[in-house]
């Protein structure tokens, strides 16, 4: 839920506001938990991406050797490490430096050889990559068209672009605005409801900037399973996606 990178969209006063969150980026009950709740989530439907997009072995433990992965609006690393560990070469890019000051120290603690950059995406001269990776970032960024264009410009010809993002509903804005907030699940002023994108704005940014859809699924809630991959996208869906041939 971190704030994007381009040149034209980043938001400054998101960008602070996430950056000065990011002391708690990796506490699974801090201010990230719902970050923490919806990342196994959003790895199972990426290995699953991986898999398709690359004929990839679905048994392999890692997957992305040879691959190079760009995630853009990184927040403090929650989606690159598991994408290292993937065997990929990672490269995370955030608005804010002190999420990208934490990033840079978890992954050494980890191990894990992850390149961090902080500031607008447009600005650091970053070539292709095969994969390009923004979770809960474009509700946050001022033009998400621009920003769709910079995820392109970053892309390989057969490069995968996978997106999740919080649908414009009344239900989003019940659960994962107002009760959220109040359960400390996000922090205060993290969302602004009016600029969620809905599955079918986003399929229309996408459609005009030359991308397709090649797989969306909603990430629903229920008490049993908890947060999981559904075809209900009332509260936040995830996308694959590729270049239009």
């Amino acid at each position: 839920m971190t704030n994007a990178s381009s040149a034209t969209t980043i938001n400054a006063t998101e960008a602070a506001h996430f950056g000065g969150l990011a002391a708690e980026w990796w506490d699974p009950k801090g201010s990230s938990a719902m970050l923490h709740k919806l990342n196994p989530v959003r790895l199972g439907f990426i290995r699953s991406a991986v898999d398709a997009h690359f004929g990839g072995d679905g048994k392999a433990r890692h997957p992305l050797v040879g691959k190079s992965a760009l995630d853009v609006g990184c927040g403090a690393g929650l989606l690159c490490e598991p994408l290292a560990r993937m065997g990929a070469d990672v490269t995370g890019v955030d608005a804010a430096p002190e999420n990208i000051d934490a990033a840079t120290a978890h992954a050494a603690l980890s191990g894990l050889p992850i390149t961090y950059r902080a500031g607008e995406i447009a600005a650091q001269g970053l070539g292709q990559f095969d994969i390009v990776s923004s979770m809960e970032v474009i509700e946050h960024v001022n033009d998400p068209a621009v920003f769709i264009g910079e995820l392109k410009r970053h892309m390989k010809p057969d490069g995968l672009l996978l997106l999740s993002t919080p649908n414009r509903t009344p239900a989003s804005r019940i659960f994962l605005v107002e009760a959220a907030g109040r359960l400390g699940q996000v922090p205060r002023g993290t969302h602004d409801w009016d600029k969620f994108l809905t599955p079918d704005e986003l399929t229309a940014l996408l459609n005009d900037a030359g991308i397709e859809i090649v797989d969306m699924q909603g990430i629903a809630f229920s008490p049993m399973s908890g947060l999981h991959l559904s075809s209900n996208m009332a509260l936040n869906y995830i996308l694959s996606a590729r270049l239009r041939d």
